[in-house]
Parts: C-alpha cells; structure tokens; sequence
C-alpha cells in the first residue's frame, strides 16, 4: 500500500479545478504547472521569460523543501512555453538551477496558458 499526502496552497482554484499543488507518494512528488504568480497573485516578471523561469523554480524550490525534498531530487521537468522562438531564455534559468543536476526535461510550444500574462508553465517530478 502507497502512502499519499496531498499539498495544497489553498488557492481557491485547487477545489474549482479539483487538484493539489502537489501529490507526494511514497518518496516521489509531483508538482503541477506552475507560473510566475506570487501570493498576492500578482504576476512576476511580466514579459519577461527569464525573470518568469527564475521565480516559477523558486516557487518549485519551495514547495519541494516543505515537503523534505531538494532541487537535486528533481528527476524531471515539463515546460509549456508560449513562444518556443525564446527558448533559450528559459534554457538560461533552468539551467542556472540544473547544470549538475541535469533532470530529463522537455520543452514545448503551446498556443495560451490560462493567462495571456503567462509565458511559462513548469511541471516538477521528484524521487528521493
């Protein structure tokens, strides 16, 4: 039998939309797409990818030391981008954080996020 713990942010949108900020199982986590949308819910970094990755992966870094995990745990990331043709803005901070890590990762194109203000979405697996 899994064990599993369900982290919630209390963000009103988990209930509307039913999911957690992450789902930890056993000694993986999964964080679901997160931008660059601090407390306030203001957004960070408006029209600018870089400064957009750099907060989003804090925002991860966050989340993954609540739950007793490191951003050296991180086994994958999944990242929507908005404009691929900018991608190596958000190569620069992903890999400012993951250089030695090196996380299987992929990067893809989508035509919106649910925000028009966002230009990047983040997905985390880790495993301890």
């Amino acid at each position: 039998m899994t064990n599993r713990k369900n982290i919630s942010t209390g963000a009103k949108w988990e209930d509307i939309v039913g999911y957690s900020r992450a789902v930890l199982v056993d000694n993986q986590i999964e964080i679901s797409g997160t931008v660059a949308v601090d407390d306030s819910g203001n957004v960070v970094g408006k029209d600018d990818l870089y400064q957009q990755t750099q907060f989003i992966l804090k925002k991860i870094e966050w989340v993954l030391n609540d739950a007793g995990f490191s951003m050296s745990d991180v086994i994958r990331t999944r990242i929507y981008v908005t404009d691929i043709s900018q991608w190596e803005q958000v190569g620069k901070a992903h890999g400012e954080v993951f250089s030695s890590i090196k996380p299987a990762t992929s990067m893809v194109e989508v035509s919106g996020l649910i925000s028009p203000e966002y230009l990047v979405e983040i997905e985390v697996s880790a495993k301890k």
